[in-house]
């Protein structure tokens, strides 16, 4: 029995719950089952009754939105709303279940009438459930290894190395924070407080710029419209199994209504363009947490991952592969480039440093690192570097609308914080956003930049070469001056000096 302080405690800090409502988070639809044929079927067939037997989804995102999310839902079912739980018991099937349950009854049967037929109708089935759980163990196993064993079954073995390690560190039971003081918060309230105060403070902080004084020149120029073809692409990067953002519906949905669905996002997407208003639902979105080394209480041991509309990851993803074709990067940058990679990189650097060791010369490397790059980019500078690279000013403005009245929750162990604000730094998780960063990246470093090798960068991160010292300190700060009067900051203590 639960003694009189534990319940006042409880009580006093918000914990006085069942273990099914500490349990109990947001449901959500079953959409891992439109992997399966027999329900991607019954799935769009439902939907057309739904909406009255057309081919065509509705134009606008509200109706067809919502009709998809009640579709799914009846056709493939909600989750119970618990979390799940790790159990031994993984490898039961229907016979294991169905022999405990007539053991189970034969246990009361003797219970009440103590008869050596009873006693023995118990034991042969004591005997029966044994053989039964060693089958069924042996053949998930069996089943198991044969599944890890194949291409598909690689994912899943990574999964459940990550799983296993995660296990010790799941931040679901971490249900006291601690504040910017190192005072220990115990209710639900204080901790959603904090949480909201942590990630609003670290998604809208921008570090000191000089203003620009000039405006960059913008490009008026008419654009064509979204093409089937190039949302039939977009689609077909995008992959599975990711999880949703707050409109719930998840790029499978798409996937499973082929050509009805390139239909409706190719004319959704037009409007877009032509109006530059993207939907409302659209600029949600909710911050899951995920535990770094440290203290488990200190927030800031945590890293968040943005979740979005898998739409919106799909509308950027088209207008993302526009402006590629449009803007031309430097050489230097090999982060997130067609035909370029980090070996290619790392190649050209080693070739360096083997030329000068055989010359038995000096070779000074100072590998640059800035400090929380994507989150610190001010969006007035990104506009700047956008016009300036040579974007049309109706990309500059569509890209402006997923920006603008962006907000987001975050969600931890004692569920939602509050909604908030995000208006400085770019979104993560997006297709766009590594080619938006090398813009930036490549307008900044304009006219301290050298050629290949004796520069690099992988988005954030630069290598500079030099033969001495004092030639790689000095560039060192000639880069260090163009980057932070724009608002990103050089690591000092990520910053490392190699000399070969």
């Amino acid at each position: 029995m639960e003694c009189d302080m534990t319940k006042k405690f409880n009580a006093e800090h918000g914990h006085n719950k069942t273990e099914e409502e500490i349990k109990e988070i947001e449901k959500k639809t079953k959409w891992w089952k439109l992997k399966k044929e027999e329900c991607c079927v019954e799935f769009r067939q439902k939907l057309r009754q739904a909406l009255g037997g057309q081919v065509v989804l509705p134009d606008d995102w509200e109706t067809t939105s919502e009709v998809i999310r009640e579709t799914g839902r009846k056709v493939l079912g909600v989750s119970s709303g618990r979390r799940k739980e790790d159990k031994d018991t993984w490898w039961w099937n229907e016979e294991v279940q169905d022999s405990i349950q007539r053991k189970r009854l034969a246990k009361k049967k003797w219970d009440m009438d103590r008869t050596e037929e009873n006693r023995q109708e118990y034991k042969e089935l004591q005997c029966r459930v044994k053989r039964e759980v060693s089958k069924a163990k042996q053949k998930a196993y069996d089943e198991l290894y044969t599944r890890l064993d194949t291409r598909e079954g690689e994912k899943d073995l990574y999964r459940l190395a990550r799983q296993r390690d995660g296990d010790g560190k799941d931040v679901q039971q971490v249900r006291v924070i601690k504040d910017r003081d190192g005072r220990v918060l115990t209710s639900e309230e204080s901790v959603q407080r904090r949480w909201k105060e942590y990630f609003e403070e670290l998604m809208n902080e921008e570090n000191e710029r000089e203003k620009r004084v000039k405006a960059a020149n913008s490009v008026e120029q008419k654009v064509d419209k979204i093409r089937k073809d190039e949302v039939r692409k977009a689609l077909k990067r995008m992959k599975s199994g990711k999880a949703v953002g707050p409109d719930d519906i998840p790029v499978e949905v798409w996937k499973c209504l082929g050509e009805a669905a390139v239909e409706f996002l190719t004319s959704l997407f037009n409007r877009v363009l032509e109006s530059e208003r993207m939907p409302e639902e659209w600029r949600r979105s909710v911050v899951v947490i995920f535990k770094n080394k440290g203290d488990v209480q200190s927030c800031s041991n945590y890293r968040g991952i943005k979740l979005m509309s898998h739409t919106m990851k799909l509308w950027e993803r088209v207008v993302e592969a526009r402006l590629r074709k449009v803007v031309e990067i430097c050489e230097q940058q090999y982060g997130f480039m067609p035909r370029k990679s980090t070996p290619d990189a790392i190649y050209a650097l080693r070739i360096l440093m083997e030329k000068y060791r055989d010359g038995q010369r000096e070779l000074h490397c100072v590998f640059v690192d800035l400090e929380k790059a994507y989150d610190r980019v001010p969006r007035e500078e990104l506009w700047y570097c956008m016009r300036k690279s040579g974007v049309a000013e109706k990309y500059v403005r569509v890209v402006q609308d997923m920006y603008e009245r962006s907000r987001t929750v975050v969600r931890c162990a004692v569920g939602q914080t509050e909604e908030f604000k995000v208006e400085v730094g770019l979104h993560q998780g997006l297709a766009l956003s590594p080619f938006l960063f090398a813009m930036v990246m490549d307008q900044l470093s304009e006219e301290v930049r050298q050629e290949s090798p004796w520069t690099m960068m992988f988005a954030d991160d630069i290598v500079i070469c030099s033969e001495s010292r004092e030639q790689v300190e000095e560039n060192l700060e000639r880069w260090r001056f163009a980057l932070e009067r724009r608002g990103m900051k050089v690591s000092r203590s990520k910053t490392v000096h190699v000399c070969e």
